[in-house]
């Protein structure tokens, strides 16, 4: 059966979420239905995290055994690139070998953000589902070493999840460095489809195709109203007649845009900013040679 042959493997709260739905929109693209199914970073394990940090339903799309991998293949056609984006993989010391073992002519995609911002945002977006006990930035961070410790969910490490230059030496160990792509945030953010293009001359693609870009994907902030962001959100009787009314996808965009006007996104302290900068800068550096890109902004 099949297997993907391609993968983008993270960095979470990076742009995984948009270059995802830009790419399964390309008819010789196929996209996992499930976005993160995990497989090579869970494979195996029993999944027992502390209750009310991780959603059941989430839980519920991780892949652990092969035999549920793979069905996650079984809608392919003809499609020549075939992926699935789990953020996970990036982080994750065992993921590397074990996609070496199932797929190891993979071609790997990784997006990276300044790993102070993306710290925040991640921090923001476990607010906005209800998941972080902290509304204080700084009282989380003090936590992640106990949180660690009792086995949480990864994606609350805010911190360890930026050092990017030693969770892609792992690949690069393993890989050859043809088979990796990275990008940046703020490039995707700022010229999509040249991103896009560039991803589909890597994935050998018609890199003439041209996706719809403009929805925004994941955003994390404070809900600014709890009640109206959660009656957008979750499932309610008031909505169905709506759903008759309004075709799936486009009912899908209008409440990811109201949704995303809802959220307020809070300042970053100018004083965690500082600290966070000094705990990074030195893996910053290694990661500016280790892909040959100018990193200096996300010093400032």
């Amino acid at each position: 059966m099949t297997l993907p042959n391609f993968l983008i493997i993270g960095a979470a709260k990076a742009g995984t979420t948009a270059l995802h739905a830009s790419l399964e929109q390309h008819p010789q693209i196929y996209m996992t239905p499930v976005k993160e199914p995990n497989f090579f970073a869970l494979e195996g394990e029993k999944l027992g995290f502390p209750a009310g940090t991780i959603s059941e339903g989430y839980l519920a799309n991780c892949k652990t055994t092969l035999e549920a991998y793979r069905e996650q293949f079984q809608g392919v056609v003809k499609e020549i690139a075939i992926g699935e984006a789990s953020p996970i993989y990036l982080y994750h010391p065992k993921a590397p070998d074990r996609i070496q073992h199932y797929i190891p002519d993979a071609k790997l995609i990784a997006i990276l953000r300044n790993p102070v911002e993306r710290a925040y945002s991640n921090f923001l977006h476990h607010i906005r589902e209800g998941f972080e006990i902290h509304t204080d930035f700084a009282r989380a961070l003090q936590e992640e070493e106990n949180r660690i410790r009792d086995n949480w969910w990864w994606g609350f490490y805010y911190v360890q999840g930026g050092f990017y230059s030693t969770q892609l030496q792992r690949y690069f160990d393993r890989f050859d460095r043809s088979q990796i792509k990275i990008y940046l945030y703020e490039d995707l953010n700022t010229h999509p489809l040249k991103v896009l293009r560039d991803a589909f001359q890597f994935l050998q693609v018609d890199e003439t195709f041209i996706p719809d870009t403009s929805t925004r994907y994941n955003v994390s902030g404070i809900p600014k109203n709890k009640l109206f962001y959660s009656f957008l959100t979750n499932q309610n009787f008031i909505k169905e007649p709506f759903k008759l009314l309004v075709p799936y996808k486009l009912r899908k965009r209008l409440v990811r845009n109201l949704t995303n006007r809802t959220l307020a996104k809070p300042q970053l302290s100018s004083e965690v900013r500082s600290q966070l900068i000094q705990v990074y800068r030195n893996d910053i550096f290694k990661l500016q040679d280790l892909i040959h890109r100018d990193l200096s902004t996300w010093l400032e």
